[in-house]
This record gives structure tokens, sequence and C-alpha cells, in this order.
């Protein structure tokens, strides 16, 4: 356990007061959506299901308990708005199941359909609106994770360069450093910590949240002892590589060993985990196929008018998916239907001159994926996943990029992680940066990660980022 001036630290302080901020405003969604639907009529509400008070406390209780089981509580999270966004739909559909059952079990309490879908609606906008603000106006210093590194040298100045950018430093402020034998120092010493105490002194004296362990020596370096200590008092330890991982979003390839593939945590190839991304994949590509059924028709017709009835609408191209099997994705033809008349595999670039006028606008707004949901309604691709790449590309980078091959361990999508997060690539180096972040989505896929690509991939559909 930790000491008892935990109970004090500020940023439990803050997740008390956000979690009763929360429940405050649950509480007046629910009666909000009471007057909207009774237009302020107190006494048909009561004929219609009794009294307001204890319904409300029922359904903000339930909403509660839903967002805590959803990690909404953590005390330090690494997830923005959109995390928060995808967490609290999911929270609010099983709070919202479990209100279902309740009126079931308790007879002659019903709340009423009306009445809970719009009070989980006010209340998602309200629960999603006070994270924005703590994020955005409230949060300060003092309610981001405390992080001690131990080591001064080469691995430790890596680890403080490539994590200067401020974007990459909103949930964690780094304390200090320790000097640890065996480092040839390079961080300024300014920021070391004084080590003459023991390191659980200075972990308490300092409020330490986190450590990370980035010594040049690997051997006989760490004070496993030590380490042992401030893990049972509940600070976490943490490796380099993990700590990049996990701050960044992607894989630092430098680091990477394949001790690391063998046994770092993720990688959740299950047969439950591999259930749940089916059937998510099922409802994403029938519910796309159908939203999506009038803008296909519109651009078929464009492509039919630019090049004439008799060139292709659609092309296939050989592809390379889950465990390097081949199969043929299906696309809108947005090139010249010559683009490769020799035969030869070529990158895309900008202001690629094989692109046709019509594919010019398809690709800028992404359309020209949408027959990929076949692709999905199949088998061969899933909804979300690493791009999926050209057999002649995936040779060649595979034998100037070590571990390319294991972002074939799932199924390439129509979106993912790196298609969001690094511009269209065209280039091995441009390979080799998305492959950080294929390689983070291998390790760290879930249904919740999922909705937060998909929500993320409406943002750049709509403001057209990183299409090539």
């Amino acid at each position: 356990m930790r000491s008892l001036s935990d109970a004090l630290h500020p940023a439990r302080r803050w997740m008390v007061v956000l979690g009763l901020a929360e429940f405050a405003v649950l509480f007046g969604a629910f009666h909000l959506a009471v007057w909207i639907r009774f237009w302020g009529d107190d006494a048909l509400a009561a004929q219609a299901f009794g009294a307001v008070m204890p319904r409300a406390l029922v359904f903000t209780s339930v909403q509660v308990l839903a967002m805590a089981a959803l990690g909404m509580y953590v005390m330090y999270t690494r997830e923005g708005v959109r995390g928060y966004m995808v967490r609290g739909l999911v929270a609010f559909a099983v709070g919202g199941l479990a209100l279902v059952m309740l009126q079931y079990l308790i007879p002659g309490k019903t709340i009423g359909r009306g009445v809970m879908a719009m009070a989980l609606a006010l209340g998602w906008l309200a629960v999603i609106g006070l994270r924005w603000l703590a994020l955005h106006v409230v949060r300060a210093e003092l309610i981001k994770r405390r992080v001690l590194v131990l080591g001064t040298g080469r691995r430790a100045k890596q680890l403080d360069a490539r994590m200067r950018r401020r974007a990459e430093r909103r949930t964690f402020q780094v304390v200090g450093y320790i000097p640890m034998k065996g480092d040839t120092p390079e961080v300024e010493e300014a920021q070391w910590i004084e080590n003459g105490r023991s390191l659980v002194d200075i972990v308490e004296d300092l409020d330490i949240d986190e450590i990370v362990t980035a010594p040049d020596e690997q051997r006989g370096a760490l004070p496993l002892e030590a380490l042992m200590q401030c893990r049972l008092r509940g600070v976490e330890i943490t490796d380099m590589a993990q700590f990049f991982e996990n701050e960044s979003g992607r894989v630092n390839l430098t680091l990477v060993r394949p001790s690391w593939v063998v046994f770092a945590e993720g990688f959740d190839a299950g047969s439950t985990r591999a259930a749940t991304k089916r059937g998510f994949d099922l409802i994403m590509a029938s519910l796309l196929l159908l939203l999506a059924s009038p803008l296909m028709l519109l651009t078929a017709l464009a492509i039919v008018l630019e090049s004439g009835p008799r060139a292709p609408i659609l092309y296939r191209q050989q592809r390379v998916g889950l465990a390097g099997r081949t199969f043929n994705v299906l696309k809108f033809r947005s090139m010249r239907t010559d683009a490769e008349a020799d035969g030869k595999a070529r990158w895309a670039s900008s202001d690629d001159d094989r692109v046709t006028r019509v594919g010019k606008v398809i690709r800028k707004l992404r359309i020209d994926e949408i027959p990929q949901v076949w692709n999905v309604l199949e088998g061969s691709m899933s909804f979300v996943g690493p791009r999926p790449e050209r057999p002649e590309f995936v040779r060649e980078l595979a034998e100037k990029i070590p571990y390319f091959s294991l972002r074939e361990a799932v199924k390439p999508g129509i979106t993912g992680w790196a298609q969001i997060r690094y511009a269209y690539g065209a280039s091995v180096e441009d390979a080799r940066e998305k492959l950080s972040y294929d390689l983070y989505y291998v390790k760290n896929h879930s249904l919740v990660f999922d909705l937060m690509i998909l929500l993320q991939t409406c943002e750049v559909v709509i403001f057209g980022k990183g299409a090539r």
C-alpha cells in the first residue's frame, strides 16, 4: 500500500471531485430528461412512473458504476477526449442494458424508454463536456503522473529527447533522473536526483507514481530489492521501451528485441478476441454498405462518365493478409487503366499523374476504399487493422525492416492506427515509421481501441488528413 499521505495527493482529490461532479450532472441529466419528456408537468411525470428522485439516484448510480467498470476513473490515463467518448459510449450502453434488466427484476420501478434514452444521451454529452474541461482547462502539472527515471546515460538521454514534445508529455512529468552504475552521463546534471538516500525514501519524498528503468548497463545495475519495495507500495515499474510505447502510441523499433515479442503483454490472439473482432467487422461492414450504397452508385457513375462505359469501375489487386496469405482487394478505380502497363509495381506519390480527376476526389475523401467492405464480409480483411500491402512491397520491406512480418499477425484493415496517425507512406522510411504504429496496434488491439480508431477515422475523412 502507498503511504497515508497519498490519500491527500492532489490528483486523487481531483479524481474524487470529478466523480462527484459527474454524479451531479448525471443526476441533473435525468431530471432534465423527465422535464423534456413531460413538458415540465411534475404531476404528469408522477402519474406516468412515480417519484422521480429515487429513479434518478438509481440511474446515476448505475451509470457511474458502469463508467468505473470501463476504466473511466483510472487516476492517470493516457487517453484524450476521443478515448473518453468511446469508453463513455460503451459504458452508457452497458449501463442502459443494466437499467433495463433492473426494471424487470424490480417491478413497479420502471423509468420509461423515452426518459431513459434522453437521459443517456444528455448524460453522455455532459460527461464528455466535463472530461474536455478537465483535460484542456483544469489540467495542470499537479494532476499528471510523477515519473522518476533510473539512468542518466545514453538510453535515458534518448528517452528524454524522444519525449520532449508537449503532446507526448500531456499525462506525465519527469521529476528527475537517478544515476546508475555503468552510465556515461549524458542527461543534464541539473535534472539529476541526489541518490544518497534509499530509492524508497526518494519515491515517498517526491510522491513518485511511476519509475522508468533506463540504465545503459542492463546487468546488475538495477536495485531490484528497492524496486520490489516500491512496487509493493503501488508504484508502477516500467522499462524504457514500454514507457515509450505507452506515451507515444507506437513501438520504438530501435528498442525491440525478440524477447519483447515472447514476453511482452498483449498480442491477444485468443478465441474470445477473435469472435468479438469478427462480430464487430460484420456489424460495421454491413452498416457501412447500407449507408454508403447511394454514394457508391454515384461514384460508379462518375467513373463511367469520365472513362467511358468499357473502362472498369472497380479494380482488383493482390495484397498480403493474415499470416502472409494473399487475397484480391477491391477498390474503386482511381488511376488510369494503363497506370502500370509495364507490369512494374510503383509506390503512390503526391500529385501522382496516374490518378484520374474523379480519382483525386475519391482518394481525398477515402471513397475509393469503400468496396473493401466486401473483403471484410468474406473474411479476408478486418474493418480495423494494418494497411494491406502488395506482395512485391512486402518482400522488399521485410528484407529492409526488422519485424515487418509481425503486422501479419492480424488481418489487414480498411482503416487502422497507422493510417490515421501517419500520412500515406511512399518510401521504405515511411513504411518503417508506419510499422511502429502497426505493431502498437497488433500488440494492443481491443474492441474499445477499434472504436476509438473509427472515431478518429471520421475526423481524418472529414478534414482530408493523410490522403493521397
